[in-house]
């Protein structure tokens, strides 16, 4: 890995345009990731914050910092004027969005672009396209990806929601087109569920993002979430780095991701990953991204393209030696990719463990003063966070604090070395989901690997109903 960063630095001192300094416009631990990425990269970095974020490790390590506005994440993080006026003043030469907040914002993109700043992420065009759910399926379908039966745009009315549920058959899920993490989606067991199902879908929609266009698509009842990992530049060049598993959720969001999958052999992975590739270069893609699928009786269904960094990357990263936040920046420098199709191996298993200050089991925001944290060690562990001791965990945002990636030769031993890391894990002070990990390891759903998207949520019910009982 050494040599191919030496690789990278030396290759961006000739790009056709040129990064020295990257104003990361986000927060907390994916700051700091694209930090230490473009610090080996040698070039600068320049830290935003909120009033109530002066002293996290993100601010600490760039090179530069500047306060953009209130704790809310609309006084700063979402704060577009400000963060345009942070690299102004800074001498930034490109904005890296990380992911969440403005990182799928299209016009936050053009602003960027319109200043001068090089964007690192695809165009604004296709960060609009793929941020509709509609029309993202209409582009899916245009470039031969297989998608979810069901409705071929936004529904307006009952009536033509009622006649989508009779072509594709109940149950069936109700969809914002806009945005995601599980806001604005319903589902109907039946006709008679339907019309209550998309007028709630509509609300939810229209209040969180303000849009209630929404579509339908069959339910399927026991599908695994399965997505590929793409990168694409500019002269053409399109590659896939394998899927990651990411079916252990709960309310839509994500709880544990693995990679591989264990539910896919190499033939189906080289089969989804390369019509998944094909139908990026068709779309025109440029950037890292990708690209989700429900996966059910072999067959794939597309979901939805995501244009940025996703929080699961470091499992790619493991498996295939490439580093996603690195190449991101190489594309949007104008180089082409680093590596070629041949070049990507898939060797070991990689498993990350999404570490939220919440209670585990009723998932109550626990943030706070950490009094004491200590973070796992040793072969193949891995730890993404922004954690220390002395840190005081704000209520404003994303519970999540830290990332315990672990890395074996094959699936076992990475599960062993998981429990591992997560018993050698300390934070004090704050309460966090560390024994919903340890009860999700120990399931033989689990160490099978037989596990779909209902299961987690269908299995802690059961517990709930057990507690309740006794």
């Amino acid at each position: 890995m050494s040599d191919l960063k030496h690789l990278l630095a030396s290759d961006l001192r000739d790009a056709p345009k040129q990064i020295r300094k990257i104003l990361i416009a986000n927060r907390g631990e994916v700051s700091l990731r694209v930090t230490r990425a473009a610090h080996d990269l040698g070039m600068k970095t320049v830290a935003i914050h909120s009033t109530v974020d002066s002293d996290s490790m993100h601010v600490r390590m760039a090179d530069e910092a500047v306060c953009v506005g209130g704790p809310a994440g609309a006084d700063s993080y979402l704060n577009i004027p400000s963060i345009l006026s942070a690299a102004q003043i800074t001498g930034a030469d490109a904005i890296h969005p990380g992911y969440g907040f403005l990182s799928e914002n299209s016009n936050f993109a053009d602003l960027c672009q319109q200043h001068g700043l090089i964007w690192i992420g695809p165009s604004p065009q296709t960060i609009d396209t793929m941020g509709d759910k509609v029309r993202a399926k209409q582009a899916a379908i245009a470039a031969g990806i297989p998608c979810v039966p069901g409705s071929s745009g936004a529904v307006k009315t009952v009536q033509e929601g009622l006649k989508v549920g009779e072509e594709v058959g109940y149950p069936v899920l109700v969809k914002a087109a806009s945005g995601g993490g599980g806001r604005g989606m319903k589902v109907a067991q039946d006709e008679s569920e339907l019309e209550s199902a998309l007028a709630m879908a509509a609300s939810e929609a229209k209040a969180a993002f303000g849009d209630d266009s929404v579509y339908i698509e069959k339910y399927l009842t026991k599908p695994r979430h399965i997505e590929i990992q793409v990168a694409a530049d500019e002269h053409g060049n399109v590659i896939h780095l394998g899927e990651r598993d990411c079916s252990l959720q709960r309310r839509h969001q994500k709880v544990l991701e693995e990679c591989p999958s264990p539910a896919l052999d190499s033939d189906q992975r080289q089969e989804i990953g390369n019509l998944t590739a094909k139908a990026v270069g068709n779309l025109g893609y440029t950037s890292v991204g990708t690209v989700e699928y429900l996966y059910e009786n072999g067959e794939f269904y597309f979901i939805e393209m995501n244009t940025r960094i996703q929080v699961e990357h470091p499992v790619t990263e493991l498996v295939t030696g490439v580093d996603l936040v690195a190449e991101q920046i190489r594309i949007a420098s104008g180089l082409p990719l680093s590596r070629r199709q041949e070049d990507i191996t898939f060797d070991g298993h990689a498993m990350e463990a999404r570490i939220n200050a919440e209670h585990p089991f009723t998932f109550m925001p626990s943030p706070g003063h950490v009094t004491g944290y200590h973070p796992p060690g040793g072969a193949g562990v891995r730890v993404d966070s922004h954690l220390y001791a002395g840190y005081k965990i704000p209520p404003y945002y994303d519970s999540m604090v830290a990332k315990i990636i672990t890395y074996a030769n094959d699936r076992d031993a990475c599960l062993r070395r998981m429990k591992r890391a997560l018993h050698e894990l300390i934070v004090v002070g704050v309460t966090t989901n560390v024994d919903l990990h340890n009860f999700i390891l120990n399931e033989p759903a689990f160490t099978n690997g037989e596990y779909a998207i209902h299961w987690l949520e269908d299995r802690l019910a059961e517990l709930n109903e057990t507690d309740e009982a006794s």
